[in-house]
């Protein structure tokens, strides 16, 4: 935008309308071509009836979905944005009005729909529309179906503003259309041409006033007159499949704010004046129902773009580059949560924000520069904008932990590697699903940031979380658990499980969170049938525990996600690799590393370059994670990668082994 167009932006009254810098063009090819290619299906699905013997089963949708597009036609004609030429606008008008509803003329329904644009929203005698937007629920269908009944009756109460010619026209093609329904009868085709003609034009019309008049304008109190923003809406969510079925009816707001953008061009003019818009408060509501407010929309919008600019989901999320990487960020903030944990807020550069992005369940490992040690730890914000921040909780003769506890101050610097994981859910802002998480202590940081991120980006699904700890006072996020908990009561469910003393809300379970319990949970309270995803974290005896049981629940086993932080102990598993030739792909470049039996592929890796991405040792945070590009290799443990993982070829480093003589893996890809 030129400092011109800023200036004028700036002194423009809020009241103002939007430039949409959208011309009516001199021929709009896209609905020309949406006539042809209509009046090509049209006589294709009528000779394969009459001349082939189709079944009417199968031609009637197809007449029905004719007369729905040649409707998007006719409804450009009478806004004259097919055309800066007002007679194509007239003639293609004329042409679609027959496949539309045969007994009307184009100013017939040029007169009732301006009147809708002018009156939206008010009594039924000046919104003909309101037909198909009043009234009780049980009674919407039979409106839908006969909208034209009403626009008749409408007319006639008008007749006396209309001109002669107007009248005449119109009246002389009802007279035609009774004549031709009266030879059809006479010459015995009239059920042929209910087949062809009237049936589908009723289902259309049907369709037509449910899509066209009561999605955008239902529930909308607020008339045009009063303020247009407010008196229609767009519809977000789902747009590979609503704006082609809709025929970008969507974002049906533009239209009453500019009539004369050709339909094709709704979303252009969206995304270009989109502040405009919603500095004007502008209706917004998702694919599923649900209405936003501007900035609900806004979060909506911002995630949608960090989805969109992360790609495929074979890649690291949270950072564009290749792999993970260590970097220095100061500490920002301190914040004690209970007697022994701490959450740290780092200051993130603006040169490292897109390395620092995250997606919620993520995970960052923190670098000792003392004595090398590495520790992770999940990121506890929401991935909606919020700052990176960790929680950390003091163990008794815990190296880094003491370190935080007793000498870290803000303003300090450490080490943390760029987010890895890939524990939680992959986002859909159009989503409707029921997420459940059972946590224990620490185990809460990545779930808090899974359910923060999961009420704001999908508004139409719910959360319930089991949460389990030792008393009220060593509840960890205790107080942000209860604001999240207030702000969205609706949709969130919080079932705190206290084991060493009694509790006193509202939910009735106490004691550690093992077998016994978590059935009575969800016999009682949250039954699994309910529930689309799991989500585990904390201690690995509440982890195995919870999935046993939801196992024996016959809860499918891919929808339960489950993140450790301390692997169990394990007696040392026989050496089941044999020497070869590992080849580490990292930043583009290659190396060849010899491997003795028994060694892991990160060991090899870690000898020629120092700076490949590892963490726990483990098997647990994924961090390490590397595609199998040749050869083959046995993991001892496997906490981190999900069957699609797997499937896909990816292996955990630090727990491959190779059993091939020659295997080759990418850290890049």
């Amino acid at each position: 935008m030129t400092s011109a167009d800023a200036a004028a932006r700036a002194v423009t009254p809020r009241t103002a309308l939007p430039d949409p810098v959208e011309p009516v063009p001199a021929l709009a090819g896209p609905t020309v071509g949406l006539f042809a290619g209509s009046l090509v299906v049209w006589g294709l699905a009528t000779w394969a009836l009459l001349g082939l013997g189709v079944s009417p089963w199968l031609t009637i949708p197809v007449h029905a979905a004719v007369s729905f597009m040649m409707f998007t036609v006719l409804h450009d004609a009478v806004h004259y944005s097919i055309s800066r030429r007002r007679w194509v606008n007239a003639v293609l008008g004329r042409l679609t009005v027959p496949f539309v509803v045969p007994y009307a003329s184009a100013p017939l329904f040029g007169f009732i729909h301006i009147e809708h644009h002018r009156n939206t929203n008010e009594e039924l005698d000046s919104d003909p529309d309101a037909w198909a937007t009043d009234g009780p629920w049980w009674q919407l269908p039979f409106r839908w179906l006969t909208i034209d009944f009403w626009y008749a009756c409408f007319y006639l109460k008008h007749l006396g503003r209309r001109s002669g010619r107007e009248i005449a026209e119109t009246a002389g093609i009802v007279l035609l259309f009774l004549a031709g329904v009266t030879v059809a009868a006479l010459t015995g085709t009239l059920w042929t041409v209910a087949l062809v003609y009237l049936i589908p034009s009723r289902i259309a019309l049907g369709v037509l006033a449910w899509w066209f008049d009561w999605l955008p304008h239902h529930g909308l109190e607020v008339t045009q007159r009063e303020n247009r923003y407010r008196a229609t809406r767009i519809r977000v969510g789902m747009e590979w499949l609503l704006t082609p079925v809709l025929l970008y009816q969507n974002y049906h707001l533009v239209h009453h704010l500019h009539p004369s953008i050709p339909f094709y061009r709704y979303i252009a003019a969206w995304k270009r004046n989109e502040e405009a818009y919603l500095e004007r408060d502008a209706a917004i509501m998702t694919a599923f129902g649900r209405e936003l407010t501007t900035e609900e929309y806004r979060t909506w919008r911002e995630l949608d773009s960090a989805l969109a600019r992360v790609g495929p989901v074979t890649r690291p999320r949270g950072s564009s580059a290749s792999h993970a990487e260590f970097h220095r960020l100061p500490v920002a903030a301190l914040d004690r949560l209970t007697e022994d944990s701490l959450a740290i807020t780092f200051d993130v550069p603006d040169r490292l924000a897109e390395r620092f992005r995250f997606e919620a369940g993520q995970h960052v490992t923190v670098r000792s520069e003392a004595n090398g040690v590495r520790r992770n730890y999940s990121i506890c914000a929401p991935a909606t904008g919020g700052p990176l921040r960790i929680a950390v909780k003091r163990i008794p003769g815990g190296v880094f932990s003491s370190y935080v506890a007793e000498r870290l101050a803000v303003g300090d610097e450490l080490e943390l590697m760029t987010p890895t994981g890939r524990f939680g859910p992959a986002l859909d802002p159009a989503g409707r699903r029921h997420y459940a998480a059972v946590a224990a202590g620490s185990g809460i940081t990545p779930i808090l940031s899974i359910l923060a991120t999961a009420l704001e980006v999908e508004p139409d699904s719910r959360c319930t979380l089991v949460y389990g700890n030792r008393t009220r006072h060593s509840t960890m996020f205790r107080e942000e658990l209860a604001a999240l908990e207030s702000r969205f009561s609706d949709r969130l469910e919080i079932l705190h499980v206290l084991s060493r003393e009694p509790h006193r809300g509202a939910s009735p379970y106490t004691g550690r969170i093992d077998q016994a319990l978590l059935g009575r949970l969800l016999a009682e309270r949250l039954a699994p049938a309910d529930v689309d995803e799991w989500y585990l974290c904390g201690p690995s005896g509440l982890v195995e525990d919870a999935r046993r049981t939801l196992l024996a629940h016959r809860v499918d086993a891919e929808r339960v996600h489950a993140e450790l932080f301390h692997v169990p102990a394990s007696a040392p598993a026989e050496d089941v690799g044999v020497a070869s030739s590992v080849t580490v792909r990292l930043d583009g470049r290659e190396d060849v590393v010899e491997l003795a039996a028994g060694q892991s592929v990160l060991d090899g890796a870690l000898s020629v370059r120092p700076d490949a991405p590892y963490a726990c040792m483990g098997g647990a945070c994924g961090t390490c994670r590397a595609k199998l590009v040749r050869g083959t290799v046995a993991m001892e443990h496997n906490f981190a990668l999900g069957r699609a993982d797997l499937d896909a070829g990816y292996v955990l480093t630090c727990q491959a082994q190779p059993t091939s003589a020659e295997v080759t893996i990418d850290y890049d890809d």
